[in-house]
């Protein structure tokens, strides 16, 4: 039986698909595909201009000719593929929205691109990467922050609250369970950081029970201090 030529200990190099004539839609679906792919495996050393063509079976000046740079694919690449894996939810009800959108970045985060694609997306800036990493963030926090303004103008939140500091309050736990402590997110995990959610965005029905509120004595008693 012939015996396998490839050492041991070097990576399979992806397999350069032959240069077709892909147009329009195809084309542009290969290119993205195959720039996703080749991060995931290899980084943003592996994701050449030319590894990409290869890949997609494409040529270079196809790429150049759509997409300008390499960095503008880049941040296409990856919102395009977030934007697949984690489609944003329009149900009439925040709470079930934001269940959805965690279950499903859970899920992203346990398939063998997603780590990898947000390991890039965090990783620290070049000269090269710093507005496309910024812009891609900046892109994806506006998105998850229309589920709070569709809830605001349904009256399930404060008018006070915050999208912004709601959405970065959501995900942040979540991605350190992940990158911290390498823990899965589980649905009860879910649950539990929805309902923590609504209990601080829920519009008010009592005023708030603190020191501003109560009269001198009983606000010294509130803070712990001893009333004369």
């Amino acid at each position: 039986m012939p015996q396998d030529e490839t050492p041991q200990n070097e990576t399979p190099q992806l397999k350069p698909a032959a240069p077709l004539r892909r147009r329009g839609a195809a084309m542009r679906r290969a290119v993205l595909d195959a720039t996703v792919r080749l991060l995931a495996e290899g980084g943003l050393e592996a994701a050449t201009v030319a590894a990409i063509a290869a890949a997609a079976g494409v040529h270079e000046t196809s790429v150049y000719r759509n997409w300008g740079t390499r960095e503008d694919l880049l941040r296409e690449a990856l919102a395009d593929y977030t934007d697949q894996a984690l489609p944003l939810p329009d149900t009439g009800s925040l709470r079930e929205d934001l269940h959805q959108l965690l279950t499903a970045l859970g899920a992203f985060l346990d398939t063998p691109e997603g780590p990898a694609l947000l390991h890039l997306s965090i990783a620290p800036a070049t000269a090269e990467t710093r507005s496309g990493r910024d812009a891609y963030w900046a892109d994806r926090l506006a998105r998850a922050e229309r589920l709070l303004h569709r809830a605001a103008a349904r009256g399930e939140i404060r008018p006070d609250a915050d999208p912004r500091t709601a959405v970065e309050a959501l995900m942040s736990p979540l991605l350190a369970r992940h990158l911290l402590l390498g823990e899965p997110v589980t649905p009860a995990y879910v649950t539990a950081l929805v309902d923590l959610a609504m209990d601080g965005l829920a519009p008010r029905t009592a005023p708030r029970t603190d020191s501003r509120t109560l009269p001198a004595a009983d606000a010294r008693r509130y803070r712990g201090g001893v009333s004369r």
